[in-house]
């Protein structure tokens, strides 16, 4: 009785080894558009906070020295 209502529940182990097996196999492949849209933004985002960043005055005369040290170098 016990194993009747277990394998009612659960099903057998090859049930279950199909069941898992297509569980790896979703038809979900790729973006839709909202994850489109949300990474757009994330990306605007990061871009504004990067420009802002290399626009900065301590970021802006770092790299100025570096490429005039690189432009000045000695061969």
């Amino acid at each position: 009785m016990n194993k009747k209502i277990t394998e009612r529940a659960v099903g057998t182990v090859a049930g279950f080894a199909r069941w898992a097996a297509r569980l790896g196999r979703s038809s979900d492949r790729g973006m839709t558009t909202s994850e489109y849209a949300v990474g757009t933004i994330a990306a605007c985002a990061f871009a504004a906070v990067l420009y802002k960043v290399v626009n900065s005055g301590p970021v802006l005369s770092a790299l100025q020295s570096l490429v005039e040290g690189a432009l000045d170098a000695k061969f």
